[in-house]
């Protein structure tokens, strides 16, 4: 690993953007990104770099997610409401975004 990096054939920052804009594009939020990456042993300096540098809507991104799960209509009830919250969790989006989409 030592003699690609420095030959610049791996790169961590590399992999990290490409990762971050394959994830997010498959739906899923900044934490489970933040997540995975750093389970790959990415540091978390590289990992937000990338984050922040994406330019992904996380709200649109939550809502499409939603949508695509449950359909266009918001949660009716408590109930419901609930269970499309932990969806989003479990997709990595924070609960913050997911308390501003579901109101």
């Amino acid at each position: 690993m030592d003699k690609l990096s420095s030959e610049g054939l791996q790169s961590d920052e590399r992999f990290a953007e490409s990762f971050v804009n394959h994830r997010a594009g498959s739906g899923k939020g900044p934490l489970k990104i933040q997540q995975e990456l750093q389970q790959r042993g990415i540091a978390k300096a590289v990992i937000r770099q990338y984050l922040e540098a994406c330019s992904v809507d996380w709200l649109s991104q939550a809502e499409t997610a939603r949508v695509k799960r449950f359909g266009g209509n918001p949660p009716s009830d408590s109930m419901e409401k609930s269970k499309q919250s932990r969806f989003l969790l479990n997709r990595g989006f924070s609960s913050q975004l997911i308390s501003q989409l579901l109101s």
